[in-house]
């Protein structure tokens, strides 16, 4: 089974058939991604790209976001948030012009994504949506100016102290089971239905080695809950 398919199989599928249940479930913002927002210029334009139930859309009113998700359902329950645009669309084939956006967040969708190449496929994506940094005029580092930033969430193999106990010598691509408890086809009891997703755990130091790979900059990276999170720019080019 090629890549494509594999992820389809493991991660696309299952988060259509799981939304409303996984929706019900994701509701309250994780920190450094309010940080991140709320801290944005008023009438920053950005992206959320693997947006799910689009949690974060209502963060920052004073912002606008187009999000978006592989998964249709995910989108159709994102775009109750008024204000800003949600599509279908996969990561490795964004819709959006290049070097426009002041900023991207990737909250815990990289992971899913089964090779190395098309992890640094996908961040590469997103860096190219960005704003990319210019110099003023004389070329000298002390007058660079930022362009857009994208915050990238990660899930981490360093979770020894949280209930699923992954750590240093265990498998890096596992398969994480959504149990769905649902009424039985009489409607007369409840039933439990596993869903296997793929993720591929991070360890220490790889998300800052992919977006370098693919061509970003880390500003500010660190460990949240269970989660390796980085703040990236593009790399500035010779031609820039």
């Amino acid at each position: 089974m090629d890549s494509n398919a594999y992820e389809n199989r493991h991660v696309h599928q299952v988060y259509d058939q799981i939304a409303s249940h996984f929706s019900s479930t994701r509701y309250k913002p994780w920190p450094i991604v309010e940080r991140f927002l709320t801290a944005l210029s008023d009438g920053s334009v950005g992206l959320d790209i693997g947006c799910g139930n689009g949690k974060y859309l209502a963060v920052n009113p004073r912002i606008s976001i187009i999000a978006s998700d592989r998964s249709e359902n995910l989108v159709n329950i994102a775009a109750k948030h008024q204000c800003h645009s949600t599509i279908v669309a996969d990561n490795l084939n964004l819709p959006h012009p290049n070097s426009f956006f002041d900023f991207a967040i990737s909250i815990a969708v990289i992971h899913h994504l089964s090779t190395p190449a098309r992890r640094i496929e996908a961040l590469s994506a997103i860096l190219d949506t960005l704003r990319p940094p210019a110099r003023a005029q004389g070329g000298e580092a002390a007058s660079l100016a930022h362009g857009g930033r994208a915050l990238v969430f990660v899930w981490a193999l360093e979770q020894k102290s949280s209930r699923r106990g992954w750590g240093e010598g265990d498998e890096q691509d596992v398969m994480v089971p959504w149990i769905m408890k649902q009424k039985n086809s009489e409607g007369t009891a409840e039933e439990s239905k596993t869903f296997n997703r793929y993720y591929h755990l991070y360890r220490r130091g790889e998300l800052e080695r992919d977006i370098d790979e693919a061509g970003g900059i880390v500003v500010e990276s660190g460990y949240e809950k269970d989660n390796w999170w980085a703040i990236a720019e593009r790399r500035l080019s010779n031609g820039t």
